[in-house]
């Protein structure tokens, strides 16, 4: 059946996108990697750009695990022994042992009873949050909370749906307060680091909140974190945003298998309640296949080296190239967001000028991500580093000599 007039609607609108500046563009196709050597860290060939080696910049894996030996052996082991796919969602035959294995080990990482895996860290919260909110629920979510955030609670329609100004406490309480004379459960949800900026929530104080509060609620406060770009890359050992703020403990604890870990899928950790009621009631959870028993088994091994010193060295070299950079940006004289976390933001503010300089990077033969409107706010637009225990100092000092040749 033609479909003209949709089609011709659609392209419309992507144009757009493109006049705007705000269209996602090509996406740049990765043909081949090239180890590290000479004392610098892997390049990356796209296959566009013959054979231009690329510095990636823009990449979540924090802690470069995607490359270890030892993922790839436990990978190729486990998808010998157990095929490349589940063959079915979890509740039919879909169900392998490396599943059950890897829940254990990110329960008792995170020091919790339970865990259960998902698809990816977008389906975990979009099969949590509207699993939990009934008709009498309010949701109180930090303003720049990621986009699975705001799609879970769009589609879960609770009672109220509020949004407090960014880690503005002050604000998140009185919403609290308001929100309790009409709801009988509140969920406060929060990334624990913020991807655009490398902020982070301050969980302990939001902990204290909720805690104050929770007896104004007949069904309780729930706090849930999507600390997808925390754990494996925040903290003193590599908990995340929980472990860098102290007495900080999220009720429902949200990560990621594809960034520090190095692998695919998403995660949530636990009490054994919440978990066996989400079992029975989370759609994407129920009704999708679950990743590969061959990446559960790489997310395995990650999660153990992450936890031992084998990790300690891997942070260490990962919080002494973030530092590096962001002095580099300084002594440059650029706009940035000083912080722990290996999101480093070069702020633009400016979509042209941060267009421009994306360009003249990929020029210059390193990767990195210019974020404009409507991803981060008119006036916020940036250029997005993200730094990797694969970076060497030789590969922070190419990247800072790029920019210096970029007329900011």
């Amino acid at each position: 059946m033609p479909h003209d007039r949709l089609e011709k609607i659609l392209t419309a609108s992507t144009a757009a996108k493109r006049v705007a500046g705000t269209s996602k563009g090509q996406e740049q196709v990765i043909s081949e990697v090239i180890p590290a050597q000479g004392g610098k860290g892997p390049r990356f060939l796209l296959a566009d750009q013959g054979d231009k080696p690329f510095l990636r910049m823009n990449s979540n894996s924090y802690l470069g695990m995607s490359f270890r030996h030892e993922l790839i052996r436990a990978e190729e082991v486990a998808a010998r022994k157990f095929g490349t796919g589940p063959g079915a969602v979890r509740f039919i035959s879909g169900t392998w042992s490396p599943h059950i294995d890897l829940e254990k080990r990110l329960a008792a990482f995170h020091g919790r009873t339970a865990a259960m895996i998902f698809s990816s860290a977008y389906a975990t919260m979009m099969g949590l949050l509207p699993a939990l909110i009934s008709e009498q629920t309010v949701v109180i979510s930090d303003e720049l909370n990621h986009s699975c955030i705001i799609n879970a609670t769009a589609l879960a329609r609770p009672a109220e749906k509020r949004v407090y100004r960014h880690l503005d406490l002050d604000d998140l309480e009185a919403q609290l307060v308001d929100a309790s004379a009409n709801c009988r459960r509140a969920i406060i949800v929060t990334d624990g680091v913020f991807s655009m900026r490398g902020d982070h929530a301050p969980l302990d104080k939001i902990r204290r909140l909720a805690e104050k509060y929770d007896h104004t609620y007949s069904e309780n406060i729930l706090l849930v974190v999507d600390d997808s770009h925390g754990v494996g890359a925040f903290g003193a050992t590599g908990l995340g945003t929980e472990e860098y703020c102290g007495d900080a403990r999220a009720d429902i604890l949200v990560g990621t298998l594809g960034k520090a870990f190095g692998v695919n899928g998403g995660y949530l950790v636990a009490s054994t309640a919440i978990v066996e009621y989400l079992r029975e009631n989370s759609p994407f959870y129920i009704y999708s296949n679950p990743i590969t028993a061959g990446e559960a088994a790489a997310a395995f091994k990650a999660v153990e080296i992450l936890d031992s010193p084998q990790g300690e060295a891997l942070l260490k070299q990962l919080r002494t190239m973030t530092a590096r950079f962001q002095k580099g940006l300084v002594d440059l004289g650029l706009e940035t967001i000083i912080g722990e976390h290996p999101v480093v933001p070069l702020m633009i503010r400016e979509t042209e000028r941060t267009a421009a300089l994306v360009d003249h990077l990929l020029e210059y033969g390193v990767l990195a991500t210019g974020l404009n409107y409507p991803v981060v706010p008119k006036g916020d637009e940036e250029i997005r580093f993200q730094m990797s225990a694969d970076h060497t100092p030789d590969d922070i000092d190419e990247a800072l000599d790029a920019l210096r040749q970029f007329s900011l």
